[in-house]
């Protein structure tokens, strides 16, 4: 095993037997500011040091991947995204029921994978008090309120949860399955136009034309925005 150390961050552990792959992965991480570790075996893995997250291959050398899941499950609660070259269905269901948080089929980009690793460590290491501020945006998810310059907005809990996946990495483009995972779940199988619905009601109770922006093919933003009049409540 190896610990490649960066500036103070989460921990995360590398499962993973593909040595290019692995030191590709290593590289990304290091470069966000997570500590590293990496393990090429089942075995290594199970006696690595504790971890917030633990990226898990399936197709480990000695121990099949779902059972080093379950293991790792059951000695505490760190967080376990499967990332495999395995898309099968009953793939995803077992290594799920075994306690993994998240699936990610490869190939992939880094982009998504960091998002993914956000979101688990979200969980594992919430976050003291904290307020999204952009332009005139204001999003506290501890108290879920959204204000524009000042004037609370009301939102439903699925517009709340859309504004809050944009405000906490403003300017990054957000997927639209990431925003439909975020509000709804990982497993949502309904028209993906219903996200089309809640961000159009979104931007008209915001009232701030350009705040949300459609990224065509891709996902939604926060765009750079002034400071415009308070909003006006229409009753939904």
């Amino acid at each position: 095993m190896e610990t490649i150390g960066t500036e103070a961050g989460a921990r995360i552990l590398v499962v993973e037997d593909d040595a290019g792959i692995a030191q590709s992965l290593v590289r990304g991480l290091a470069r966000a500011g997570y500590v590293v570790d990496t393990a090429s075996t089942g075995a290594d893995a199970l006696v690595a040091p504790p971890a917030d997250v633990v990226l898990l291959d399936l197709g480990l050398p000695d121990v099949d991947g779902v059972e080093v899941c379950r293991r790792l499950r059951r000695r505490g609660d760190v967080a376990i995204i499967v990332v495999t070259a395995r898309g099968e269905e009953s793939d995803r269901v077992a290594t799920l029921d075994e306690g993994a948080d998240d699936y990610l089929v490869k190939p992939f980009g880094l982009a998504e994978l960091l998002a993914r690793v956000r979101a688990v460590l979200r969980r594992v290491r919430p976050a003291g008090p904290v307020t999204y501020a952009y332009g005139p945006l204001s999003v506290d998810p501890r108290t879920r309120r959204v204000a524009v310059s000042g004037v609370e907005v009301m939102l439903t809990p699925k517009e709340f949860d859309i504004i809050e996946c944009l405000a906490a990495d403003p300017g990054r483009v957000v997927s639209r399955q990431e925003l439909l995972e975020r509000a709804w779940d990982a497993n949502w199988y309904g028209p993906t136009k219903v996200l089309d619905v809640h961000v159009a009601a979104l931007r008209r109770k915001l009232g701030v034309e350009g705040l949300v922006e459609t990224v065509y093919g891709r996902g939604f933003r926060l765009g750079r925005v002034a400071s415009p009049a308070p909003p006006t409540q229409s009753e939904d």
